[in-house]
């Protein structure tokens, strides 16, 4: 399918049953069954591209010397606790793969879909549907085991909302607070195909994924285990 064809389909009409807006926190809505199987399987051929472009997967290595059991390829800029790089300099030195238009582009279809009416989300949230204009994004590869601690998304110059989407194997997600890695916190599930927007007031909120459920992705999504998530950041930089 080209990304014409991906954008023709209707991303705002959820896949499943129990679908719709909910609002988790001020400025955090997750959307279940946002993205369809046929949109999953091409985002999962993107990875495929990306993942053989100039800067593999890697593990990021924590200050300290602790090594993520997540794997990650960037679009866009190239991130490094704690900090973004053109180039990525803590791997082979090369540029990371420009973010695609059409990621842009489902970026502002994934904030029009979280802050609606529905779930009462301030009004001016919905308004930066029209410009959300993302300049990088994550893309997180979690196999079995794999596991983020509660940490805050704050290496980006701006305040614009996080998007994130998740293909593959169920997890467990910690939204928390912005003060403490400690409760409060709401666990969501996240299954493959869901959205996940946090911006406003909990833009800087902690959060993680203490638990991936192995051997749950559907059959439909493409993989056939683990688990892809992307993460759509505006990082203000120039």
């Amino acid at each position: 399918m080209s990304e014409d064809g991906l954008f023709e389909l209707e991303l705002v009409q959820p896949a499943v049953d129990d679908a719709g807006p909910r609002l988790v926190g001020p400025g955090a809505v997750h959307v279940p069954g946002w993205l369809t199987p046929v949109q999953q399987r091409w985002i999962v051929e993107r990875f495929g591209e990306w993942t053989r472009g100039p800067v593999p997967l890697r593990a990021a290595t924590l200050p300290g010397g602790h090594q993520m059991s997540v794997r990650t390829v960037c679009l866009g800029w190239h991130w490094q606790p704690y900090k973004y790089t053109r180039t990525a300099s803590d791997v082979n030195g090369q540029p990371v793969l420009d973010l695609p238009d059409w990621m842009v582009r489902l970026g502002r279809k994934a904030l029009a879909a979280a802050y609606t009416t529905e779930v009462a989300a301030d009004p001016s949230l919905a308004a930066l549907a029209g410009d959300y204009t993302p300049d990088a994004a994550l893309v997180n590869w979690y196999q079995d085991g794999a596991a983020m601690g509660m940490h805050q998304d704050k290496d980006e110059a701006s305040h614009a909302p996080v998007v994130s989407l998740s293909i593959g194997d169920t997890c467990r997600f910690r939204f928390g607070n912005t003060q403490t890695r400690t409760k409060p916190y709401t666990d969501v599930l996240l299954r493959s195909g869901d959205l996940f927007v946090f911006g406003g007031p909990s833009r800087f909120a902690f959060h993680g994924i203490p638990k991936v459920f192995a051997g749950t992705a559907p059959q439909d999504c493409g993989l056939e285990h683990g688990r892809i998530n992307i993460t759509m950041r505006v990082t203000g930089l120039s």
